[in-house]
């Protein structure tokens, strides 16, 4: 169980932060309570992960041959990426990161499943897209409806309310079924786990993360990222789940991060506001290549030095 040590502390942190890409905004904006969005985000997680987990963990465990030594490499590896990229405060991606891992032991296996990476870096590159699609169709298909109930102003509080609650457990269920397989498909591949206890297992651990310390998350980036009115706002977190759900039955691990900035995005070409600034689009590009990069080394530099041998007298 030791070895699962780095699996589950890179599922807490991924919980810990990407929280806030499904119910920030609610909370920052008081419009759900802490409390209220940490338990519906926990349970829904974990209910994600069970469910529709197994599609993510099938596509890595078969990016290449792992044993157990080389799947803690490749968990320790992610996770110490994860923490270095936001030390950097750079928008981070948990599946580039152990994708990134994975790849080096690959190298250093010489067995690399191409296609299958190729399939997992198109749709790193479709997120943002996606979610700014989905956005812009759910803002005019939504806004129609909205714009069309005879309601006062009490009624569309409560109404933001309750949708706002419901778009965050379809976001939570989301995170779990398309993140879980970052948390634990390694160990599947090192034959450590079957998927059923490796979906258990990781999503437990990501709602543990949610529950203990997003808190802070919440309430500090959802007011940074996504500054909206609360119907917008609502938009950007079924863009987000709408997109991470799509890439989950397709198999690929996505970043609920770089959703919600495409999501942000849709909804800046839709009102003719520039929601998202130059510099925020900089450092998204320099993540997506920083990450797998830096991840992909630091796993090498792991295991080099993880089979250095003493020899006395030399």
């Amino acid at each position: 169980m030791i070895a699962l040590a780095g699996g589950v502390f890179l599922g807490w942190s991924l919980g810990a932060n990407d929280a806030a890409n499904v119910f920030g905004t609610a909370v920052s904006s008081r419009m759900v309570r802490f409390g209220t969005a940490a338990v519906v985000a926990a349970v829904f997680v974990v209910l994600g992960a069970l469910v529709s987990g197994r599609f993510g963990i099938e596509t890595l465990k078969g990016l290449t041959s792992l044993n157990l030594e080389q799947a803690v490499v490749v968990s320790v590896a992610a996770a110490a990426t994860v923490t270095l990229m936001t030390l950097l405060g750079l928008p981070v991606s948990t599946s580039q990161a152990v994708v990134g891992a994975i790849v080096a032991m690959g190298m250093l296996n010489g067995r690399i499943n191409l296609g299958g990476l190729g399939k997992v870096v198109t749709c790193w590159v479709g997120t943002p897209v996606g979610g700014a699609f989905c956005a812009i169709m759910l803002y005019h298909g939504l806004g129609y409806v909205y714009n069309r109930l005879r309601i006062n102003i009490f009624q569309a509080d409560l109404l933001l309310r309750w949708s706002m609650l419901i778009a965050g457990a379809y976001g939570a269920y989301a995170l779990g079924a398309n993140n879980v397989a970052n948390v634990t498909a390694v160990f599947v591949g090192a034959g450590m786990l079957d998927t059923l206890h490796a979906a258990a297992i990781g999503g437990l651990s990501i709602a543990l993360g949610v529950i203990t310390f997003s808190r802070p998350v919440m309430a500090t980036v959802g007011k940074k990222l996504v500054r909206l009115d609360p119907f917008s706002a609502l938009i950007v977190v079924l863009a987000l789940a709408a997109t991470v759900h799509l890439y989950t039955h397709l198999g690929v691990p996505v970043s609920t991060s770089q959703a919600v900035i495409g999501a942000v995005l849709g909804i800046g070409l839709v009102k003719g506001v520039n929601t998202v600034s130059a510099g925020t689009l900089k450092q998204i590009l320099m993540a997506w290549f920083l990450t797998p990069a830096i991840s992909c080394c630091l796993a090498l530099i792991i295991d080099f030095a993880a089979h250095l041998q003493y020899v006395p007298g030399a």
